[in-house]
């Protein structure tokens, strides 16, 4: 099953308040989701996955985005949501604001909450950070089970879990499952292969992009420097059978075309 990320359309923004109001603060594809919506449909793609700010920003009309995606044949794969984690003063706070989240991605039917973040200091990474990161990311986790979603932790460059070594100091610390992003676990210096096999147990979901590491970009799953093919392959022989998400975030080609290539060669890549 593959959804297909809606920032390919308008790339990710943080919500002005965010800078002075934990409670405001929230990642969002800024725009009109529905041409976007429709691009994904078209490609051939059957799900999507969303921020969660967009959500919120959508108010009562949150419920009719489950008819908008109907129409469209399409299905709520995912949310995606960050936090600082880092700072355990401000944990009661982050957690109403996820739990507000959560909340609302369960009532319009999504299956994955994904969580993305863990600050970095300005003085840089202590080792304290990732226990105490831990610490509000299992509750968060936990409330995203309870209603009924599969939470997930997302590395990411520029989070507090970019390389293997913090990756594992992360996923030491907490019991979270995994999305398996390959492109930002291979730029953060990381074998993603050799990574879902590690934590194999705990992969729960997947980003799946190409990456270009002498320019640092990332582009559509038939160009970059990863052998999306074998990363596929090996998804399979873990045993993963659930949603994989399509992203190309920054890309400055047209996120349509882009979208019916990458669905081409997903096709063409596991019926080989």
């Amino acid at each position: 099953m593959y959804a297909y990320q809606v920032n390919a359309w308008g790339d990710v923004v943080g919500t002005p308040g965010a800078v002075t109001d934990l409670a405001s603060g929230h990642y969002l594809t800024p725009g009109d989701l529905d041409p976007a919506l429709e691009a994904i449909a078209t490609a051939g793609f059957s799900g999507v996955e969303i921020f969660d700010g967009n959500l919120l920003a959508m108010g009562d009309g949150a419920q009719s985005f489950g008819r908008r995606l109907e129409t469209h044949g399409l299905t709520l794969a995912g949310v995606y949501s960050g936090g600082h984690f880092i700072y355990p003063d401000a944990h009661e706070e982050e957690y109403l604001r996820f739990e507000r989240s959560i909340k609302v991605a369960a009532s319009v039917g999504a299956r994955h909450f994904v969580i993305g973040g863990g600050g970095v200091r300005v003085r840089g990474r202590l080792d304290s950070d990732y226990r105490v990161m831990a610490e509000l990311l299992e509750r968060v986790a936990a409330c995203a089970t309870a209603e009924g979603l599969i939470p997930s932790y997302h590395p990411h460059l520029g989070s507090l879990a970019e390389n293997p070594d913090q990756i594992d100091a992360l996923f030491a610390a907490s019991s979270i499952g995994l999305c398996a992003d390959v492109a930002h676990l291979a730029a953060g210096g990381g074998d993603p292969i050799k990574i879902m096999d590690r934590y194999a147990d705990r992969l729960t979901y997947v980003h799946l992009k190409n990456y270009i590491a002498a320019s640092g970009t990332f582009v559509p799953l038939a160009d970059g420097d990863l052998d999306i093919r074998a990363i596929l392959a090996a998804i399979t022989t873990l045993g993963y059978s659930d949603w994989i998400g399509v992203e190309l975030d920054g890309y400055p080609g047209d996120p349509g075309v882009a979208a019916v290539e990458n669905y081409k060669f997903l096709q063409e890549a596991t019926n080989a």
